[in-house]
């Protein structure tokens, strides 16, 4: 069932929580409470779910956090089943984050030797010229710590900003951030729009939906290339 339906079965009282009948807000110990519909016993099913997730600026990557901050935990606590990021935007980064309960697809996607590209709009102040466009190419340091190299194009650029298109296929911790920075780039808002074949297109800010057999197959086969 949507989640709607099922808020209108409870509302009729179709289902019962340790013989008790059950009212919106109710929470359960999958493992402890005994869940009825209609007098049937419901049991927990552990499928394997693969979702992506438009994050919005403001919310840490992580399911919770110990500085009170928001997490994207938020945003996909009507999942229906316990999933978690894989990899991480920053807190004042936007867009593209798959998540799942699937730690073998988590490891593929965050290994290296996957090749998965990940693609980002980033907005910098001013009228970025050639010159340094061509530098953040060719960067391969860091912060004293070597990167590999970036494709980088212009999308577009005027007196007050530019728009880059940035893909990685190894990033490090705040990698286009810390880039732009060595050049004295400023970022007005940097998004990722795609992680191999799986795109952002029209997804919502703070909405998610599940992947498409045809992008889980595009990223296994990108592992495979």
């Amino acid at each position: 069932m949507s989640r709607r339906a099922c808020e209108k079965e409870i509302e009729q009282g179709l289902f019962e929580i340790n013989g008790v009948v059950a009212v919106i807000g109710d929470r359960i110990d999958p493992k402890k409470d005994i869940v009825k519909y209609k007098g049937r016993v419901i049991k927990p099913v552990n499928r394997k779910r693969y979702i992506c997730l438009n994050k919005p600026s403001g919310y840490v990557t992580t399911m919770s956090d110990e500085l009170g901050r928001k997490s994207v935990s938020e945003l996909i606590s009507d999942v229906g089943q316990r999933v978690y990021p894989v990899g991480r935007l920053d807190m004042d980064s936007e867009g593209l984050i798959i998540c799942t309960n699937d730690g073998e697809f988590a490891n593929m996607l965050m290994h290296p030797r996957g090749n998965v590209k990940k693609v980002y709009h980033v907005n910098v102040k001013g009228k970025i010229e050639n010159s340094t466009i061509d530098a953040l190419r060719n960067m391969r340091m860091i912060d004293d710590e070597k990167i590999a190299q970036a494709e980088v194009a212009l999308i577009e650029r005027n007196q007050n900003s530019s728009r880059l298109k940035i893909t990685l296929s190894e990033g490090k911790n705040r990698q286009i951030r810390r880039m732009c920075m060595q050049l004295g780039l400023s970022v007005m808002q940097l998004r990722r729009v795609s992680v191999g074949g799986v795109f952002l297109g029209s997804l919502e800010s703070g909405k998610w939906r599940d992947l498409t057999g045809e992008e889980l197959a595009a990223l296994y086969g990108k592992h495979k290339k």
